[in-house]
């Protein structure tokens, strides 16, 4: 009973893409924890170079001007064809302490391989 009640509770759910989405960007834009957001992402066929000069940029940043920048979203809108999607968000990047804000529009193509899974980010 106990490992039941574990294993509903630690399941990754990837039955709605816009939880799929959001636990994505969590993983790799907030943790920048790469193994849990490979827990979201397709099994092949993943394109994420630009996501990833985008967060290194985020790191650089805040290496040189010694400064925290949180990373968030919102607009998120996912338009479902079949067993694929493509999710828009703005990526919101703000300074620590509720400085200055930037917004950057993102194309996110998912699938659905027994589960929504994120493909691929780019630019909008």
């Amino acid at each position: 009973m106990l490992v039941s009640l574990y294993d509903d509770a630690t399941e990754i759910k990837r039955t709605d893409p816009n939880i799929v989405l959001v636990e994505f960007l969590g993983a790799y834009l907030t943790d920048r924890d790469d193994q849990e957001a490979e827990l979201y992402s397709c099994k092949a066929g993943v394109e994420f170079s630009q996501l990833r000069e985008f967060r290194d940029e985020v790191k650089r940043v805040e290496v040189n001007y010694s400064v925290g920048i949180v990373v968030a979203w919102k607009n998120l809108s996912i338009q479902v064809l079949g067993n694929r999607a493509t999710a828009r968000v703005d990526i919101v990047r703000t300074i620590s302490g509720g400085g200055e804000e930037t917004f950057d529009p993102w194309k996110f193509e998912m699938s659905d391989e027994d589960g929504w899974r994120v493909c691929s980010a780019d630019p909008a």
